[in-house]
């Protein structure tokens, strides 16, 4: 049989624009999807297609929007790698595909919410950054034997738990972590408002190269010239839930500090 006979062609609807898409297999043991560069289109993974689809596979491969068959977006100039991304996932959805979950959902996704809560305020409570050996994730680092932080009561943890059960952890891992690439450049950042931080001296964030120098060298006050630091000797960093009292004390005296006119 001809190579062409053997594949399937669609189009699909994918964000204003008609995608084409080759697939062969019936995918007893899951999808493989082949994606192209420049000057090559789905074409490219042909020999590919039919071995993993021999193989027991779907084999999928689209025409990126713009190439081949595939619709041409109507703003070229405006092309971004952002595009691709999104109809990517378009695709995936739109074909029944299941995307992997990142490392960190992989890891949470082995235990209920409650146990995932937990685990991050035992570890991320502590002065050492937590780090997985490479045949460990973040989650072994910590059992039900470990002890949750002495302020941090098992009553607080159900709360957590009853959100995260309606929100998920899967956009709080993209924001703001995952993001931050993608934030644009501020020209002459710098706030206009007083600035006030309490931090516990003993945050694991200190460990990150260049954090404790930008807050102790002087670095900060080119962005908060108002800026004012209150440091905790045994505070973590949940200082606000570890030593509350005194961060309300400290929050409001600020606040009268700076007082608003009505």
């Amino acid at each position: 049989m001809d190579m062409e006979q053997q594949v399937e062609h669609c189009h699909l609807p994918i964000r204003g624009l008609n995608l084409h898409v080759a697939q062969e297999g019936k995918g007893e043991r899951g999808t493989v999807v082949f994606l192209h560069g420049f000057p090559e289109i789905w074409y490219s993974w042909r020999h590919q297609m039919l071995a993993v689809a021999a193989a027991g596979y779907r084999a999928v491969a689209p025409d990126w929007r713009g190439y081949g068959l595939s619709d041409q977006p109507p703003e070229q100039e405006a092309a971004s790698y952002d595009d691709l991304v999104q109809d990517l996932l378009a695709i995936l959805d739109a074909l029944s595909i299941s995307k992997e979950p990142g490392r960190p959902e992989a890891d949470f996704g082995r235990y209920d919410v409650k146990r995932v809560v937990r685990t991050i305020y035992i570890l991320f409570s502590r002065s050492e950054i937590p780090i997985a050996k490479e045949d460990q994730e973040i989650m072994d680092l910590a059992d039900l034997s470990t002890p949750l932080p002495e302020w941090f009561t098992e009553e607080d943890l159900a709360v957590y738990a009853s959100l995260y059960e309606k929100s998920g952890f899967r956009y709080p891992m993209e924001m703001p972590y995952r993001s931050l690439h993608k934030r644009q450049p501020t020209e002459d950042p710098k706030f206009q408002v007083p600035v006030f931080v309490v931090m516990g001296e003993k945050d694991y964030v200190f460990k990150f190269p260049g954090v404790e120098s930008v807050l102790r060298d002087g670095i900060m006050e080119k962005f908060a010239p108002d800026l004012k630091i209150t440091y905790l000797p045994e505070g973590s960093h949940f200082v606000q839930e570890q030593f509350p009292e005194k961060v309300n004390e400290l929050l409001i005296s600020f606040l009268k500090d700076h007082p608003v006119s009505a």
